[in-house]
């Protein structure tokens, strides 16, 4: 799996911040695409299990800005005479906690939605989930779809609640039967409802 950051920081037990890896950090650094918005991400917190996230919001760290004094050195002499300077700018990803997983034999995982027990400490990686493995982390033991942290996500993702749920739907929906489609489909219009209503309301 892919490394796309390290984690920095939590503002809650299911809220943490993670840097992104960056050029200082790896030869081939993950791009763009590795870390938008609603991607999943694993990350280890003991021999054989690992903490299932999404990434639900980015924020850029630059404390250059604001700092309108004259450049002396560009940004390639700047890796050399100062990469510290360079590693204080990055990106930095919200995550959601929607679960975890554990190994349940060569290959497979056993996969559990809701608040994680285990806090995650600071300087851990965050890898990437692959398509196949965000699918197989949404199937139940009877292999229909489950969206148990959907709670979860309306309480702490904010005003990305309703976009998240409807971005991860989305991607479930290629691999879903038509009856399961259907019931994404309900879920989504609440959301699209609780969303009008809420803009009634201001």
């Amino acid at each position: 799996m892919l490394k796309i950051a390290k984690i920095v920081k939590s503002n809650s037990h299911v809220d943490y911040v993670a840097r992104v890896v960056d050029e200082l950090d790896a030869d081939e650094p993950p791009s763009t695409q590795d870390y938008g918005f609603a991607q999943f991400v694993s990350v280890p917190v003991a021999e054989g299990e690992e903490v299932v996230g999404v990434v639900y919001d980015t924020q850029l760290a630059n404390p250059e800005y604001g700092s309108f004094g004259p450049r002396l050195s560009s940004h390639a002499e700047l890796k050399v005479l100062s990469p510290d300077f360079l590693h204080e700018q990055g990106v930095l990803l919200g995550l959601l906690l929607v679960g975890w997983r554990e190994r349940a034999g060569e290959g497979a995982w056993a996969s559990r939605q809701g608040v994680p027990r285990r806090v995650v400490p600071v300087g851990q990686d965050v890898l990437r989930l692959a398509e196949d493995e965000v699918f197989r982390f949404h199937r139940g033991a009877d292999g229909s779809v489950q969206l148990h942290y959907f709670s979860l996500a309306v309480a702490h993702a904010g005003a990305f609640a309703a976009p998240l749920v409807e971005a991860v739907i989305a991607q479930l929906e290629p691999a879903c039967a038509p009856a399961e489609r259907q019931r994404l489909c309900v879920l989504k219009k609440s959301l699209i409802w609780q969303r009008t209503l809420g803009g009634m309301r201001l």
